[in-house]
């Protein structure tokens, strides 16, 4: 199977930055796009950012879009989020998801175990 790694994690203040990253490994040629969940307590799971493996094809959603930057780096086979203008609202359990292609990430076959994001005032 994939295996998605979360790292990255931790509090930090509103207004402040975060960088996420994820590392996948074993069938992760079957893997063309990746991206990120959250999930705030009380909350259903949301999507976050996704971005294509062949295409780079980056999509975020409308909460995030401005102060998140999903990114790639080939050469680790990771994707990274980095957040900025961090809000109370960002708080919540951040999961990796991979998918075979970009248009069903939003369903995604694999998940991560994810890490936790606190964003306190």
């Amino acid at each position: 199977q994939v295996q998605l790694v979360e790292s990255g994690g931790g509090l930090v203040q509103a207004g402040g930055s975060l960088r996420l990253s994820c590392a996948a490994s074993g069938r992760a040629f079957a893997v063309d796009a990746m991206g990120w969940f959250r999930q705030a307590p009380g909350k259903e799971r949301e999507f976050v950012a996704s971005i294509s493996w062949s295409a780079g094809t980056r999509r975020y959603a409308d909460s995030t879009k401005g102060r998140f930057t999903i990114s790639r780096d080939n050469a680790r086979n990771t994707v990274s989020l980095q957040m900025n203008s961090l809000e109370n609202a960002d708080t919540a359990i951040y999961y990796c998801a991979a998918a075979p292609d970009i248009a069903t990430i939003l369903a995604p076959a694999y998940w991560g175990q994810g890490t936790q994001v606190t964003v306190s005032s």
